[in-house]
């Protein structure tokens, strides 16, 4: 299984991509799709139009990373989003949920404490 820092971003793209692409192809898609740069050290999900295959593209200091995975059965079950998003934000617990084949939907999170946003002060 991927380990994520928490640092790193992980956007979904949730057009269906073309399974077929490369690494620049890939990175592409991160720039005109999802309004992103490849090079900045997130990490871009994509799922092809049946959803049995994922691709994560991600920049490693030096060069660029891809991992790949294709169900024998099933599908992935991508987050809802409103109908004119591209992409979405996932964790990275919910991306190894995703990639684990738990449906995001069905997912019941309990109250937890979230420290309050810093106050800006002039």
């Amino acid at each position: 299984m991927l380990s994520v820092p928490g640092t790193v971003q992980i956007f979904v793209c949730l057009t269906p991509t073309d399974m077929r692409k490369s690494i620049d192809g890939l990175a592409g898609l991160a720039q005109t799709v999802l309004q992103q740069d490849p090079l900045a050290g997130h990490l871009f999900v994509f799922v092809g139009r049946r959803r049995d295959r994922v691709k994560l593209l991600y920049w490693d200091e030096d060069g660029f990373a891809v991992w790949y995975k294709r169900l024998e059965r099933g599908s992935f079950r991508l987050p809802a989003a409103a109908a004119d998003q591209t992409s979405v934000t996932l964790s990275a617990a919910d991306l190894a949920m995703l990639l684990s084949g738990v449906d995001l939907a069905s997912v019941r999170r309990t109250k937890r404490y979230r420290r309050a946003a810093a106050c800006a002060t002039a």
